[in-house]
C-alpha cells in the first residue's frame, strides 16, 4: 500500500510539475501524463470516483459531440464529479467558486497520441476566488483530485490497455 502511495506522488511529480512549469501561470490546469486509452483511463477515472463516495454527475464525450455535426476531434472526454461535503464548504468560502464547481477532469489525446488528464487546480480556484480561510477544504480536495488522478493514469495492470 505504502509502495503503491510513493509510486503514485513520484508519478505525479513527474509528470503534474514538468507540465506545470511549461504552461502558461495563469491557465490554472494540472496535467498528468496517462499509460492509457482515453476510454481506458475514462472508465478508470470514472470507477476511483465511485469507489471514493463521490458522484459522477455525468461524462461528456466532445468527439462523438463533433462527429454528430459532421466534424472530427481527438477522443475528448469530460468527467464532471463532486461531493457536496466538501463542495458546500468551499462555496459557503467565496460563492463565485461555485462556477468552477463541481469538479471536472479532461481526459484528452493529443496529436501524438498522448493521453492526458487535466483538472483545475484548487489553489488556483483559491486564488482566484479570493477564498480567505479555507486552506484544509483546499488541501483536502487537492490531495483527492491528486490521488483520483494519479490512479487512473499510472500503470498498475498491463492488461488494461
Amino acid at each position: 500500500m505504502i509502495k503503491k502511495m510513493l509510486v503514485g506522488a513520484m508519478t505525479f511529480l513527474l509528470y503534474a510539475t514538468p507540465a506545470l512549469a511549461g504552461a502558461p501561470k495563469n491557465n490554472g490546469l494540472v496535467r498528468l501524463k496517462s499509460d492509457y486509452s482515453v476510454d481506458v483511463t475514462a472508465k478508470r477515472l470514472a470507477s476511483s470516483i465511485q469507489a471514493k463516495g463521490l458522484k459522477l454527475f455525468t461524462e461528456i464525450d466532445h468527439a462523438a459531440g463533433a462527429q454528430s455535426v459532421g466534424q472530427s476531434l481527438p477522443p475528448t472526454r469530460l468527467l464532471v464529479f463532486g461531493n457536496p461535503k466538501v463542495g458546500t464548504p468551499l462555496m459557503q468560502c467565496g460563492r463565485t467558486v461555485a462556477i468552477d464547481l463541481p469538479q471536472k477532469a479532461l481526459v484528452w489525446e493529443d496529436d501524438a497520441g498522448q493521453v492526458w488528464v487535466e483538472y483545475n487546480n484548487p489553489q488556483y480556484l483559491q486564488a482566484r476566488h479570493n477564498l480567505k480561510d479555507c486552506g484544509p477544504v483546499v488541501k483536502k480536495i487537492d490531495s483527492a483530485l491528486r490521488t483520483l488522478v494519479t490512479s487512473a493514469t499510472q500503470t498498475d495492470l498491463k492488461s488494461e490497455r
